[in-house]
C-alpha cells in the first residue's frame, strides 16, 4: 500500500497568512495585498496549479526515461482561464531539445496521466469534519 500523504496548514493571526507543513518542509501562503492579505506567498490556486505543472513535468520525465528520450529540460505552463462556461485550465508544455512528431503525441497522452491531475478531473471525495 503506498505511503498516505499529507500535509496541515495554519492560518496565523496575520490577515491571510497560512503556514502549511508537509513531510519535511514548510511552505507559506497568503493572499495579495488587494484582497486583504501581504503577499508574503503563493494563493492556494497558485499552489494549486504549480502542483499540477510539476506533476506533469515529472510524469513526463518518469515516461521519457524509460525509452531513454533525451528530452532536456521540461516547462510546463498552467493557467487558470475563464470564458462563458466557467473556469478550466490550460497547460502548455515545452521541451528544451527537439522531439519527433511521434514522440509528442505520446508525451501529450501521457501528461494526462499525472496523478495530481487526475485527481482533479476525477473530482476526488473529500470528507470534512470538525475536531
Amino acid at each position: 500500500m503506498a505511503k498516505l500523504k499529507k500535509s496541515e496548514v495554519v492560518l496565523t493571526n496575520r490577515n491571510y497568512l497560512a503556514e502549511a507543513k508537509t513531510r519535511n518542509h514548510f511552505l507559506t501562503m497568503d493572499q495579495p495585498v488587494a484582497s486583504g492579505g501581504d503577499d508574503s506567498g503563493a494563493t492556494p490556486v497558485e499552489y494549486l496549479l504549480t502542483a499540477i505543472g510539476g506533476c506533469v513535468a515529472m510524469t513526463l520525465r518518469t515516461y521519457a526515461e524509460r525509452r531513454g528520450w533525451d528530452i532536456g529540460e521540461i516547462t510546463v505552463t498552467v493557467t487558470q482561464q475563464q470564458d462563458e462556461s466557467g473556469n478550466y485550465l490550460t497547460e502548455k508544455i515545452s521541451f528544451e531539445k527537439e522531439i519527433t512528431e511521434e514522440q509528442r503525441k505520446k508525451l501529450l497522452v501521457f501528461a494526462g496521466k499525472c496523478p495530481v491531475a487526475k485527481m482533479i478531473k476525477g473530482e476526488t471525495k473529500i470528507v470534512t469534519s470538525i475536531q
